[in-house]
Order: structure tokens, then C-alpha cells, then sequence
């Protein structure tokens, strides 16, 4: 009876993340692979949001946290979504959560951002922006299919920082089609001129079930994307931007408190079609997700929940820990995974002997080499 109080009283200090998932888009690119569909005239976001509201308190019956650490509005192109439309879904949040320090983020793009909607999001509480640039050039912008011009970067970044948000990161991709290594370096350059707290800098992959993937455009060989990698990581640190994770950087104080809680495989609740969330009970890890068809998900958002088994845990949280460039604690392994730490050994024998890991006394990292190779440290896994 101890131990269940013990780990159930463990369990609680585990931080709590939202994501809210906005399944439409202005047009889909071809090497996106979220739940995103093109928005249409008569797509129903006011009654989306309605079943976002009672999906919300669904998930919240069995929830004991009154604390999140971030809520994170993602999809799609969550600010198609009018700010007075969130009113009713932030109330809810608001009585049920206690918000102080909470990151609250939405994802923009550059060509459907409104100085009037920011400022509603900003009145409702929302203090982080994500600007999905990807690339300044116009040809390649043209190529991965956005719908913005490098202006209209600059301008949803100058609208942003008019209403006041003093948190923004700017995605910014590498590895583009026919990219050469100048490129990518000059887009990088222009983002850092912008003056962002946060850069996502990361390469460009192919995922399954993308139009890139039916038709493969002529990518940056390996030894080009390195080096993109590499140049790019040196204008970022001289910039004053910290690296933390293996595609983030950061001002001093401004990492992404909800990728790090991904990172560092804690708990979140996820609502909206195709949203997927993670529970930590003692009894196990849980994996929640919702249909990911939006017309499902309106007639019924109940979450499809399965529990982990403990080897799939075991490689879940180093395929997330193992991205944060400095390591992690073995006593947080044990308490996101509810294992013990000798269950790493085989793992770390075959990790280190490849120089891919470095073991302290609580502690282990990816040596520069196992940042280098993540994928090949990850298959040890």
C-alpha cells in the first residue's frame, strides 16, 4: 500500500503538456506529413473547436495535475483559427489549470497571419509564437509548395513583436531540393537577423505518404547536408543561440518548455483529430490518440488508449532523450519508465563501445559523434 502511494505520489511530479490539434491548412505541402487537410469554405471550425471543448473535459475526469507546464496549439495552420473562437476552450483551461509560467504557443504561417489575431491571441493568454518560415528563397519556397513569400516572413515576424509577443521561434529548414550550402547559410542568416528567442533549424526529411515520397526532388547529397549542418551550427552559437536539442536553439532561458517535456518523456494530454497523448500512471505508461479523420473525430472523440510494454518504453524514451545535447539523468529514466536503470546496461554496452555514449555517474549523453550519427546511436536502441 506504501509503494502505490509512493509511486502514485512520483507520478504526480511528473509535468503535464496540452497539445490541441487544428487539421486544416491553406494548402498541404508536399513533404508535410501531419493530419492536415486543405480548409474549404464551408469547413466547420466553430464546431470543431465546440468537440475541442468537450474532448478537453473528457480527458480531464481522471487528470489529478492542476499544474501545465505548456500547451502547444499545433496542425495544420492553427491560426486560421479566429482568437474569439478560443475564447470559450481557454476558460476551460484557465479554471481548470493553474497557468503561472505556463508556455502557451501557436503555430503561424507567414501567409495568414493578421495583426488583429495576434493580439487576440495574446489577450487570451497565448505568449509564444512559432513562425513557420522554412526558407527565405523564393524559388525554393515555390518548390516545397508554401504559400508565402520571404516578405511575408518579415512581416507576420514585425506583426508579431507589435502585439507584443517577446517569445517567438522561426522554423527554417536545410537539405532543400537543389540547395547548395551558401543558400541554406543565407536563409539562416536572414532568420538570425530577424532576432528570434528560439530557431528550429532542421533538415529536410521525406516522410512516407507525402507527395515527396510518391515523387522524390533532387535533394543535397549527405556530405552537403553535413556541412550545411555543421556551418550553420557555428553561425547560430556566434549569434548567441544555444544549442540544446539536436535541431534547437535557444537564447538563454527561452528553450521550448513542451518539446522539452517530449524530450524528457514527460506526460501529455492531447485533444483535436489525430492528436496523441502519454499518461503515467502506476500501473504503466499509456499511449492515448483520436481519429484522425476530423469528420470521425466530430462525432466521436473519444481517445483509443493502449499501454506500453516496457522494452518499447525503454527505446520510446531514448529515441526522445537521446536528441537533448546534453544527456540526461539515469534517475529520470527510471521515473519516466518506471524501470530500473540496469535495464540500460545492454544499450550502454553496445553504445559506448562505438564511442556513440558517454557515461558519468548519474548521468549519460551522446558523445559529438553520437550527435553526429543519432540514427545509428538510436538503431542500438
Amino acid at each position: 500500500m506504501l509503494l502505490k502511494i509512493s509511486l502514485e505520489k512520483s507520478m504526480e511530479n511528473i509535468p503535464l503538456s496540452l497539445y490541441i490539434h487544428f487539421p486544416w491548412c491553406k494548402k498541404k505541402c508536399p513533404y508535410c506529413d501531419f493530419n492536415s487537410l486543405e480548409i474549404q469554405s464551408d469547413t466547420p471550425v466553430s464546431e470543431y473547436v465546440s468537440v475541442l471543448e468537450s474532448d478537453l473535459k473528457s480527458e480531464l475526469v481522471n487528470e489529478k495535475r492542476k499544474k501545465l507546464v505548456s500547451i502547444f496549439l499545433g496542425g495544420g495552420t492553427p491560426s486560421l483559427i479566429p482568437g474569439s473562437e478560443l475564447k470559450a476552450l481557454f476558460k476551460i483551461i484557465a479554471n481548470e489549470f493553474e497557468l503561472l509560467n505556463t508556455e502557451i504557443t501557436i503555430e503561424a504561417n507567414p501567409g495568414s497571419s493578421e495583426f488583429s489575431n495576434f493580439c487576440d491571441y495574446k489577450f487570451l493568454g497565448i505568449n509564444r509564437l512559432s513562425i513557420g518560415a522554412q526558407t527565405f528563397n523564393e524559388r525554393a519556397l515555390e518548390k516545397i509548395g508554401r504559400i508565402h513569400n520571404s516578405s511575408d516572413i518579415e512581416n507576420a515576424f514585425d506583426l508579431a513583436r507589435k502585439a507584443y509577443f517577446d517569445n517567438i521561434n522561426v522554423d527554417i529548414m536545410y537539405g532543400l531540393p537543389n540547395q547548395t550550402v551558401s543558400e541554406a547559410i543565407d536563409d539562416l542568416e536572414k532568420t538570425i537577423a530577424l532576432d528570434p528567442e528560439h530557431i528550429s533549424w532542421y533538415e529536410l526529411t521525406i516522410e512516407p505518404n507525402t507527395l515527396f515520397f510518391k515523387n522524390p526532388p533532387k535533394i543535397p547529397s549527405d556530405l552537403r547536408k553535413e556541412q550545411m549542418f555543421e556551418v550553420g551550427k557555428e553561425k547560430l552559437l556566434a549569434a548567441g543561440y544555444n544549442q540544446y536539442e539536436i535541431s534547437a536553439y535557444a537564447k538563454s532561458g527561452k528553450q521550448s518548455k513542451h518539446n522539452t517535456n517530449y524530450w524528457e518523456f514527460g506526460d501529455y494530454l492531447g485533444i483535436g483529430a489525430g492528436a496523441h497523448g502519454k499518461l503515467t500512471k502506476a500501473s504503466g505508461v499509456t499511449r492515448t490518440k483520436k481519429t484522425r479523420n476530423p469528420k470521425d473525430y466530430l462525432k466521436d472523440p473519444r481517445s483509443l488508449s493502449k499501454e506500453v510494454d516496457s522494452e518499447e518504453l525503454l527505446t520510446e524514451f531514448l529515441m526522445n532523450a537521446l536528441r537533448l545535447t546534453n544527456g540526461f539523468d539515469l534517475s529520470l529514466f527510471e521515473q519516466r519508465c518506471l524501470q530500473q536503470r540496469s535495464n540500460l546496461t545492454p544499450f550502454l554496452s553496445r553504445a559506448i563501445e562505438k564511442n556513440l555514449i558517454e557515461v558519468g555517474e548519474d548521468r549519460m549523453s551522446p558523445t559529438k559523434k553520437g550527435s553526429l550519427f543519432l540514427n545509428e546511436l538510436l538503431l542500438l536502441a
